[in-house]
């Protein structure tokens, strides 16, 4: 953010909060603070993505993301982020379509098909060999050499985590994390190669997995996300571009969140040593850690919803038909809701209620997922390492959707 977009007050006119650029520097915070204060439910254009609401405020994010009679996620409207092209590029023929974009009755059956992947017993079964993955990943780093964290943990870690929820060929597991990339990506953001350049790689990955859904529909059954979608009876038939947004959505679920809140998880340990001193000394407050981590980075910075019919909120008329971004970024740092929301604190009595996984029909499938990562990365952490610790500020990705790093230098000390 430059010193031109650190604002004292909002302009008459409407400040755009929808530049990818401004996220790319925490600074962004102050100015989510000036809105709660002023103008929580906050009305301005953008040349790119065109006029939409920024609801800002902890408590009228919640009445959004719960009211799914006047708010709506369909790619009918444009979807969940606040680019209309992410499901509609201006690509003949292509309209992606996923069941976060979907509302009641449609939501529901598709979402079902694959909730078993996230269950309480299939998350034990991945658990002894997400901690031997770990183990080998934090044991491959060279301890006083500077690796880059994103690269070497964060990303490493999620790729083969999701190459085993899709039962992926392991070896071209770095395309999940080029595919989830081009999945948000937006115009002005650091991933943006163009919509082209991104709609072809959006259908390399659909050719890909069609290849993968054919064989698992006629093989022997198998736990794992294609097989679940090619043999339930809800989603075993559907269209390629539905095929292609449910895949493109468990892959940015399985990833976005994970990896942000990995590399997060080490800013913070560099930014509040005290606290993580704390959790050195009692290894049982790694929970609250995860959730307080979760909240304070936020790994997506919003969803969008559109709005069916006029609305009152805020001493604001939301018209139907107009474009609302629930700003999870800002309500996660809403001081009406978290005493000192900037800083890191394990003993929070409320940590827990963060926004990070949404509310509603729309909450993460695969929160659990993420929790179990993080816990079983900072139970490694601990053992194995003295210190870790930045060697230069993190680069902060520019992105209005994803709130994350794309480098993050460290030295290791280890035990």
């Amino acid at each position: 953010m430059s010193a031109a977009d650190k604002i004292t007050e909002i302009p008459a006119s409407g400040f755009d909060m929808a530049r990818p650029e401004l996220f790319a520097n925490v600074d962004v915070l102050e100015t989510f603070k000036i809105m709660r204060e002023e103008d929580p439910v906050h009305f301005a254009e953008n040349p790119h993505f065109g006029p939409m609401w920024h609801i800002t405020r902890y408590k009228d994010i919640v009445a959004v993301d719960t009211d799914h009679k006047r708010f709506s996620s369909s790619d009918q409207y444009g979807g969940i982020q606040i680019d209309d092209a992410v499901v509609r590029p201006p690509v003949e023929g292509v309209e992606i379509s996923a069941f976060i974009t979907k509302d009641q009755p449609d939501h529901a059956p598709i979402r079902k098909s694959v909730q078993p992947i996230a269950s309480p017993p299939a998350l034990d079964g991945f658990r002894d060999l997400i901690t031997q993955r770990t183990s080998n990943v934090l044991d491959s780093i060279p301890e006083g050499e500077t690796i880059n964290w994103v690269d070497h943990v964060s990303i490493e870690l999620t790729t083969q985590m999701l190459a085993t929820l899709f039962d992926f060929p392991f070896e071209d597991r770095h395309l999940l994390t080029l595919w989830s990339d081009m999945t948000t990506a937006t115009e002005g953001s650091d991933h943006f190669p163009g919509q082209e350049a991104r709609v072809q790689h959006l259908m390399d990955c659909l050719e890909y997995f069609t290849r993968l859904r054919e064989v698992r529909a006629n093989g022997a059954p198998n736990f794992d996300l294609i097989s679940m979608l090619a043999r339930d009876p809800a989603t075993k038939d559907m269209d390629p571009m539905n095929f292609l947004g449910n895949l493109l959505l468990l892959i940015v679920g399985g990833n976005d969140t994970t990896r942000n809140s990995m590399s997060a998880s080490i800013n913070a340990l560099n930014l509040f040593p005290d606290e993580f001193a704390k959790l050195r000394e009692d290894p049982s407050l790694i929970d609250k850690m995860v959730a307080e981590v979760i909240r304070w980075q936020t790994p997506l910075s919003h969803m969008r919803r559109t709005a069916l019919e006029d609305v009152e909120m805020g001493g604001k008329t939301i018209k139907k038909g107009d474009k609302v971004v629930m700003w999870y970024y800002s309500g996660n740092h809403d001081e009406d809701v978290f005493d000192d929301p900037r800083t890191i604190k394990f003993d929070r009595a409320n940590g827990n209620n963060h926004l990070s996984f949404g509310f509603g029909i729309h909450r993460c499938m695969g929160l659990r997922v993420a929790e179990l990562q993080l816990r079983i990365l900072w139970q490694q952490i601990l053992e194995k390492f003295e210190k870790i610790e930045l060697v230069d500020e993190p680069v902060r990705l520019k992105s209005n959707f994803v709130n994350g790093y794309t480098d993050m230098k460290v030295k290791v000390t280890r035990r």
